[in-house]
């Protein structure tokens, strides 16, 4: 018979947390559909093989591991699963991209297959996600970023902020079921024919940007994103990666980073489009962080952003030959 839902869950230095999502979907309560679950190890540093092995005993042939040898990131983690799975004679349905650093709280597996079934054009359903420790709504729908949300995200004053809400990437956490532009990759069901449609994630990008990149691809093909907030995951956010707006910190960004933003504004907006949108996220950071120091404010953008920013993103789009590949963790 045919699998309805096949879930695909990407690791890289969590693995208990991995085996910890994976359970939560094995013990969800009965529903009716035909389950299986991916596990892809990106070529994890530690003990990661080991332990996933170990659990595996326990699943049996519900859960199916893809221990890798090299790290491929999110997309292309997720596209070898993808593939596999598109060219069966019978491929399932669904399928449901799960953090390892997310569980479930309600039977979102279900719930967003079921909203899926009723809404023919709605090729992507992402559930709400709730804090770990507070359970509390975090923010997981979004709008395409642009001009105006680069520069007023990286100016950060808050009235104008405010006044430029209607063009803000991120929904407020809490909203009601909508359709958005593009939910978390940390918890979404997608048709797996609408996925194919598109090529699935580009693997142009490591990490960063992906889930974005994919979502408007689709938009532009016609297929409908949702945001259901009554399906509901736990999520521990940046668990694997360390990035966090959560972050006292403000701990610098990754190169790949920067590399996934430029791809993603030069493939969406085009060169032109990509260099007007970085010149106002550098120029806002500059402002920003300026208005910070003269308020004796902590700074809010990442350390050394803007010398980052300029060095990874304006230097390529403007001319400059590329900085070498970053590394990938």
């Amino acid at each position: 018979m045919p699998t309805d839902v096949a879930v695909i869950i990407v690791n890289y230095g969590t693995p208990r947390m991995a085996i910890a999502a994976a359970d939560s979907v094995l013990q969800r309560a009965p529903d009716g559909l035909s389950v299986e679950i991916h596990i892809v190890d990106n070529a994890s540093p530690g003990d990661d093989r080991e332990v996933l092995s170990e659990a595996a005993i326990r699943w049996g042939d519900g859960v199916t591991l893809h221990l890798e040898a090299v790290n491929h990131g999110f997309g292309r983690g997720n596209n070898l699963v993808l593939r596999q799975l598109a060219a069966r004679p019978a491929p399932p349905d669904k399928v449901y991209l799960l953090n390892p650093d997310a569980r479930l709280v309600t039977n979102a597996v279900a719930e967003l297959a079921a909203f899926l079934d009723a809404h023919p054009r709605a090729g992507v359903a992402g559930s709400g996600i709730v804090d770990a420790t507070t359970l509390k709504p975090v923010v997981c729908a979004f709008r395409f970023p642009g001009l105006v949300s680069e520069f007023s995200t990286a100016l950060n004053v808050g009235p104008l902020y405010r006044m430029l809400k209607r063009w803000q990437v991120a929904f407020p956490p809490g909203i009601p079921r909508q359709e958005v532009d593009w939910v978390s990759g940390a918890s979404m069901m997608a048709r797996l024919s609408a996925l194919a449609e598109v090529g699935f994630f580009d693997p142009d990008y490591f990490l960063y940007y992906e889930e974005v990149d994919l979502m408007h691809r689709m938009k532009r093909r016609g297929w409908e994103v949702w945001h259901l907030p009554e399906a509901k995951v736990a999520h521990i956010a940046g668990a694997a990666t360390g990035v966090t707006s959560a972050n006292p910190e403000r701990r610098p960004l990754p190169g790949y980073w920067f590399d996934s933003w430029r791809f993603y504004f030069e493939k969406t907006h085009g060169r032109a489009g990509a260099r007007v949108a970085a010149l106002g996220r550098w120029i806002g950071t500059v402002l920003g962080d300026l208005q910070c120091r003269l308020r004796r404010k902590p700074v809010q953008n990442p350390q050394n952003f803007a010398a980052d920013f300029r060095q990874r993103v304006l230097r390529p789009l403007f001319g400059a030959a590329p900085p070498s590949r970053p590394l990938t963790r």
